[in-house]
């Protein structure tokens, strides 16, 4: 059985709550990736942004992505798999929160993220077309 450990991009890099969007933008272009984890000062997981939430919520809005944070957009608790999540639980999780991305966790800690390029380099094709039509859906 393939788990999440081994589907996961590990060390992925997180934004803190209190960074600016501006920040955010700029690591995202860095690290060229389309989201970041939101961490807090105990380094745990409280969210997820992506370069679309720093579009819609603060420049088509008007606001300043220098003084809005991160933790301004970090919403409700964010959806996780644990670490030795087999990858149907994965693919059920993603396409039951119709996400793309999901953090996985071990012992309350961030260890790596999953996205639809991770999926696509572990599991077999037939899988990931299933789950691509899912979450388009």
């Amino acid at each position: 059985m393939t788990t999440a450990r081994e589907i996961m991009h590990a060390g992925a890099s997180c934004v803190q709550e209190n960074e600016s969007l501006m920040d955010a933008a700029r690591r995202m272009r860095e690290l060229d990736v389309g989201a970041l984890p939101i961490c807090g000062p105990d380094d745990r997981l409280h969210g997820i942004i992506t370069d679309r939430d720093i579009v819609v919520k603060c420049l088509a809005k008007g606001k300043d992505p220098h003084r809005m944070t991160a933790g301004d957009l970090a919403q409700g608790k964010p959806v996780t798999v644990d670490v030795g999540a087999g990858s149907q639980e994965v693919l059920r999780t993603m396409q039951d929160h119709r996400i793309r991305r999901v953090p996985v966790i071990d012992d309350h800690r961030m260890v790596g993220m999953i996205s639809e390029a991770d999926l696509a380099r572990h599991l077999p094709e037939r899988r990931v077309g299933h789950f691509v039509e899912e979450i388009c859906r």
